[in-house]
């Protein structure tokens, strides 16, 4: 009998950096899923950067203090690959991002 398989989990990466994830498999393949970097900005935790399947399509979401998002599409052949792309970017950059979110870099907070 074949299930679906429904991953949960948080990771931290420091006291104030924290790595969520969420993901459903059918036979192997992804339906679904929500991978993020969140920071805690002022009391509160705050997502930066997001990767997920909402509106039907694998994409990564970049936010700022303000809540501001600015949508980018995955371009790959799946969503196990999109997942697969996803974490990689997340745990390899989660530091780049937090530079950008709090506005520490030259590019600072465009959107």
């Amino acid at each position: 009998m074949t299930r679906i398989k429904e991953v949960k989990f948080i990771v931290m990466l420091t006291l104030e950096d924290r790595y969520r994830h969420y993901h459903v498999r059918f036979k192997g393949d992804v339906l679904n899923f929500i991978v993020q970097y969140e920071t805690r900005f002022k009391g509160q935790w705050l997502p930066v950067v997001r990767y997920d399947t909402e509106h039907g399509f694998a994409h990564r979401d970049l936010l700022n203090k303000k809540g501001n998002k600015h949508k980018t599409p995955i371009f790959t052949r799946d969503y196990n690959e999109a997942l697969t792309f996803a974490e990689y970017d997340i745990k390899t950059n989660w530091k780049s991002y937090k530079r950008t979110f709090l506005g520490d870099t030259e590019n600072g907070e465009k959107f």
